[in-house]
């Protein structure tokens, strides 16, 4: 998969959930895909997805007159990179000034509390792990 290096734009945000749901797919696809949330004429579809293969998001392969895409990051990929991205501006790439300001404005339920104290207690142990090898 390509490597990420930049930030996505909502509409690119749109196109790319559309083509990861129905990959391979061509653009009258993915504009009946947005038709609902987005009111784009099939050429503004085409060009940004077009554009999107110039950026290394999407991949094409031509099969006679049609068009179809792929993804060329992952969902995960495409998350990360817009985390960091979000923690770099806004936080100076610190963490935990980023997971107080997220305790402090989240309306978190107690079960949600529960699922992250157990994703920190779990990462705790795969780090405490890794230093004793």
């Amino acid at each position: 998969m390509a490597k990420l290096d930049k930030k996505l734009t909502e509409g690119e945000w749109a196109i790319i959930h559309a083509v990861w749901e129905h990959q391979p797919c061509a653009a009258p696809t993915v504009k009946e895909a947005l038709e609902d949330t987005r009111k784009w004429t099939y050429s503004t579809v085409k060009t940004m997805m077009d554009r999107m293969v110039s950026k290394g998001l999407l991949k094409t392969k031509r099969i006679r007159n049609l068009i179809l895409y792929r993804s060329a990051i992952t969902c995960s990929q495409a998350q990360k990179n817009e985390i960091v991205g979000t923690i770099k501006r806004a936080f100076n790439g610190a963490m935990t000034p980023m997971m107080q300001f997220l305790l402090d404005n989240g309306n978190f339920t107690r079960e949600q509390l529960g699922d992250i104290e157990a994703l920190i207690k779990e990462k705790r142990k795969q780090s405490t792990g890794k230093m004793k090898r």
